[in-house]
Parts: C-alpha cells; structure tokens; sequence
C-alpha cells in the first residue's frame, strides 16, 4: 500500500484507536474452532488471526467464518481446525499506511476487519469498520470546512454586493418607518 501525507495524522498508526485498542486475539492454524470460539466469547471478539509462529498473520476468522463455513456446513467444531475455515491471506495494512486510503478499500472491497502489522509483518491491532467512524465525521467536517471557504473566496465579490443591497434595504426601511 503507497503511504500518503496529505495532511499529519493520516497514518494508522496516528489513530487513537491504534493505541488504545487492545491486543488481537490470535492463535495457531491448529487451534480447533471450538477453542477459537471460547476465546473469542470470553473476550467479546468478533474475529481471531490466525498466526504463524512468528506472529504473522496467515488467516482469519470472523464469527460470519463459523456460521457460514462451519456450523452451516454442519462441521464439528471440536475437531475443526482454524485452518480449515480461515481466510487465508488476508489484506494487511502496514501501521503507517493512510487511514482514508484503507476506508476506501474496505468500504470498495466489502471487507470489516483490517489487520495492522508493523514493519516486520507483526500483528499490531486490528481496526474494523467502526474504528473508522471516528475519523470520517472530522474528515467530513474538514472537506465541508474547504469547500466552502474556497465557494465563499470565490464568489466575494457578489456577498459583497448581495450584503450591502440586503443592509441597505433593512436601512431604508428604518428610515421610511421613522417619517
């Protein structure tokens, strides 16, 4: 992924989130789904990454993961390896990517859970979409902010106009009530 500086604090790493979120669930392709599961409902996590002995992230496995793959297949969990329904090589963000650049592909490519590895490719924290919601209504603010402070630098010249016809007008009919 091309890292962007458009404007400081674009990067993952910059995030709040990216500090305050807590360690990923993570776990070993052997690990049997019903293990996964259990960790994941005493945690209240939605998803587990799958990691290889030097923690890098070789899969994942959300909760759609078990409903879809394994318990609509009619699989035994108890037996089941994460490796047998995880998604396998996931997209990876690299902690200093930008935000907005990663908000448009998971939105694009209909994907809810990012992985964020350092740059040994280590698992870091993992943003979902809701992370994201944070960011959005500031960017959005900031654009709005922009885009009419260029409309309003643009067009000065006919305010101008408009507000002294509008103070005039409110000036005349002052003037004519006194008389």
């Amino acid at each position: 992924m091309a890292q962007s500086t458009q404007r400081p604090g674009s990067r993952l790493m910059d995030r709040p989130e990216y500090k305050s979120k807590p360690k990923p669930l993570t776990r070993s392709p052997e690990t049997t789904v019903f293990d996964a599961v259990a960790a994941m409902s005493d945690k209240n996590y939605g998803s587990v990454m799958v990691v290889d002995a030097d923690d890098k992230v070789i899969g994942v496995v959300t909760e759609r993961d078990v409903m879809n793959k394994l318990v609509g297949k009619g699989m035994d969990a108890k037996t089941t390896k994460l490796s047998d329904i995880m998604t396998a090589n996931p997209r990876l963000a690299v902690e200093t990517d930008d935000v907005t650049d990663w908000m448009r592909q998971m939105s694009n490519e209909r994907f809810r859970r990012l992985p964020v590895v350092d740059a040994e490719g280590r698992i870091k924290v993992v943003f979902t979409q809701g992370d994201f919601v944070s960011y959005s209504w500031p960017e959005l603010i900031y654009q709005a902010r922009s885009m009419a402070t260029a409309n309003v630098t643009r067009n000065f010249p006919y305010y101008l106009i408009g507000g002294g016809i509008a103070l005039y007008s409110i000036i005349m009919v002052i003037v004519v009530s006194m008389l």
